[in-house]
């Protein structure tokens, strides 16, 4: 039906078509890049058609102190959050047009009370330029050394206050100048010797027999120091890395040299500017939206079942299939009595082969001297195919270029923070008929805050409690003072 650089080239072209507001300065800034795209198979048709529904940028993630109780602060700016953030948006609005008795090209009604259902053909496909931070990131063999989204790490103990960033540029360095060093002892080694020489190295004018000895021990040295180079080369390398941590309370990294340094499959957090986060990295969360569905709690009061995306394409970058089948599906693949509407679901794992215009390694490599370090970008961008203000620009949890003077109030706020979704979600209801509301919602006049809201969606937290007690025990918890706004 589709190929996997259709769907990088779909994404690349829609990112390409943005303003510039936000974008990654061209050889100096880089950014990771996610999507969501509705696959649409037409009835009596062998035509697919493709349409990028939400797009995001972003590398950044925020401190437990930058937090806000008014669920006014974008905490997670990784790209395939804001990508999903982004396509809620877009589904409320289709599920608003639904019950509003417009077509919509996503939904028709279900079979229960109140409740809606993805048409027939539609299904949603996942995209994002980089493997995902976390679990996923963890590729125990490679044979070349390129960058991670969360920097590598080095072997050693890695002195306090050092960023991420930092080491893994350091570890890259180290191989760099290892292989420059040996490149120079062994072309001193073996230079084309003079024509008064012979192959000993011995002048043809006098013949001192510990001359050619001596050149001969040089020579075999060279060998063996251009052969180091070349196994050094061919030999695996345990080099890809993530820079998210492993949860608190939990088991810690062994960070014993070469294989032994991560354990694979922990929980992890995003690494924050300085301050620890509370944000899960993007492998932890693709595996729960493996389960939960992607909808997240609000919108499953309106759906028959969970919405899963279909398949997961990676463009080119550091990748694993196997890293990723055991980050992404093979944790979850065990986890039973699941609620009606909710499954383990596996998607398709694919990779393009297209990679990035703005990724960390195109990016350095077209770096010129004299522009300043190479850095991520710190905007975020979010665009979305809704009728309303689709584009949003964010650094640092608000609105892109917002004055301190505007701080808390609505003219800083992302349209994808929670209280904007909830906002959007709380028209979704007020335009549904009360009379026909589902069953969930049947006490919808004595739920106020967000907290409230989500909570009522049983199923949703059936499947939740389920996946949380037999799989991640360890996912922290919410502080549910952040989630009583109204």
């Amino acid at each position: 039906m589709w190929t996997a650089d259709e769907i990088a080239q779909a994404c690349y072209q829609r990112f390409s078509q943005l303003p510039k507001r936000g974008k990654p300065e061209s050889g100096r800034e880089w950014t990771l890049l996610a999507a969501v795209l509705k696959v649409s198979v037409l009835p009596n048709q062998e035509k697919v058609e493709k349409e990028v529904v939400s797009m995001g940028t972003g590398t950044k993630c925020l401190g437990r102190s930058s937090m806000s109780s008014n669920g006014d602060v974008l905490n997670d700016s990784h790209a395939e959050v804001i990508a999903r953030r982004g396509c809620i948006r877009y589904l409320t609005e289709q599920l608003r047009m639904a019950v509003s008795g417009q077509d919509s090209s996503v939904f028709c009604q279900g079979e229960e009370r109140g409740k809606w259902k993805m048409k027939s053909g539609v299904s949603f496909v996942f995209f994002t330029s980089h493997t995902p931070c976390g679990d996923a990131s963890i590729i125990p063999i490679m044979t070349e050394i390129q960058s991670q989204p969360c920097p590598a790490v080095r072997s050693e103990e890695i002195p306090s206050g050092t960023s991420e960033w930092a080491e893994g540029r350091n570890l890259k360095r180290r191989a760099e100048n290892e292989n420059d060093e040996i490149n120079k002892r062994a072309k001193f080694m073996t230079e084309e010797q003079p024509e008064d020489q012979d192959r000993c190295g011995r002048s043809l004018f006098v013949n001192p027999p510990a001359e050619c000895a001596m050149q001969t021990g040089k020579n075999a040295l060279a060998n063996m120091l251009l052969e180091q180079k070349d196994n050094a080369l061919k030999e695996p390398k345990d080099i890809h890395r993530t820079g998210a941590k492993c949860v608190p309370g939990g088991p810690e990294d062994p960070r014993q040299p070469g294989l032994g340094y991560h354990s694979p499959g922990l929980l992890r957090v995003k690494p924050g500017r300085g301050e620890p986060t509370l944000s899960l990295s993007c492998s932890d969360k693709l595996a729960r939206w493996g389960v939960l569905g992607f909808q997240g709690a609000l919108l499953s009061h309106f759906l028959q079942g969970a919405i899963y995306f279909s398949a997961i394409v990676v463009g080119k970058c550091p990748y694993s299939h196997e890293a990723m089948q055991r980050a992404l599906i093979t944790r979850c693949s065990g986890v039973r009595a699941l609620p009606v509407g909710f499954t383990a679901h596996a998607p398709e794992l694919l990779q393009s082969s297209l990679e990035f215009a703005h990724s960390q390694a195109q990016t350095e490599h077209n770096h010129q001297p004299g522009r300043g370090s190479v850095s991520a970008c710190g905007a975020a961008i979010s665009w979305c195919a809704v009728s309303d203000q689709p584009l949003d620009v964010t650094a640092n949890g608000y609105k892109h270029g917002v004055t301190k003077k505007a701080l808390g109030t609505c003219k800083a706020r992302s349209s994808i923070c929670k209280v904007e979704l909830f906002h959007s979600w709380l028209s979704l209801l007020a335009a549904s008929d009360m009379s026909c509301l589902p069953d969930s919602l049947s006490r919808a006049k004595e739920l106020q805050t967000y907290y409230d809201y989500k909570q009522a969606a049983q199923l949703y937290q059936q499947a939740w409690l389920q996946l949380r007690s037999q799989v991640f025990p360890l996912w922290p918890r919410g502080d549910r003072d952040l989630l009583l706004f109204h």
